[in-house]
């Protein structure tokens, strides 16, 4: 078993007023030559959106683009015909492909919105673009793995063009759960959203991530109430 931490407090990280994001990987102005992706994971972003914050029309291309709001509601909309307000318990993705351009607003004008934005490189390329979003139960995620995104139809998760698997949990105090790979081989990049655990005798606080490779299992022990991501990715 191979790890990597990434401490909360050594991220990158900007303030543009009404956007203040944190990066666990090498990012537009930030560049950090040992953060630069782990394995097909290429961006995990921590953004803070003040009211009226907006990211004007861009474009992506060949990239699954995931979002998880905390807090908050964001407004997307994209040239696939693709719209939506996503909240606390939502989770959407839009597969590049070929090319798409879209948008991202803080859908109050007040209210902050706080989320993590996560890129993963596609299996396959020039794909034709898609977007899609779920609500997902948050309850269903207490002192067990939650799957959210994954190509696997049993999982009943959001379509990801990627051997991947993003999974959510709440872990109670005093409790311990395993990860097992979905995908032989494939590496986990486990982010802390709140709370403290150990994995592998390493404790993990609030923000900090534990990239986990060389193994398909896992346990994690939590010592107060966590919320955690698990990213899971092919490493080549």
């Amino acid at each position: 078993m191979t790890t990597i931490l990434h401490k909360a407090a050594e991220r990158g990280s900007a303030d543009y007023g009404w956007l203040k994001p944190n990066f666990y990987f090498s990012f537009g102005q930030y560049h950090n030559p040992q953060k630069v992706h782990f394995g097909l994971l290429r961006v995990l972003n921590d953004d803070f959106i003040a009211g009226g914050g907006k990211f004007d029309t861009h474009p992506h291309d060949n990239m699954e683009i995931v979002t998880i709001p905390f807090t908050g509601a964001l407004k997307h909309k994209d040239s696939t015909g693709g719209e939506g307000i996503i909240k606390a318990g939502d989770i959407q993705i839009m597969s590049a492909g070929t090319g798409v351009q879209h948008s991202e607003a803080n859908a109050s004008s007040t209210e902050p919105v706080t989320l993590f934005q996560i890129w993963v490189f596609p299996k396959e390329r020039n794909i034709t673009p898609r977007y899609d979003q779920r609500n997902f139960d948050i309850t269903g995620r207490i002192d067990q793995w939650q799957i959210v995104v994954s190509p696997k139809e049993k999982d009943d998760a959001l379509w990801i063009n990627q051997d991947a698997r993003f999974s959510l949990t709440k872990l109670t105090a005093g409790k311990s759960l395993s990860y097992n790979n979905a995908f032989a081989g494939n590496g986990v990049f486990l982010v802390v959203i709140n709370g403290t655990v150990k994995v592998n005798e390493i404790i993990l606080n609030k923000r900090d991530a534990l990239g986990i490779s060389g193994t398909d299992s896992f346990n994690i022990e939590c010592s107060e109430d966590a919320e955690l991501l698990a990213v899971e990715v092919p490493m080549n």
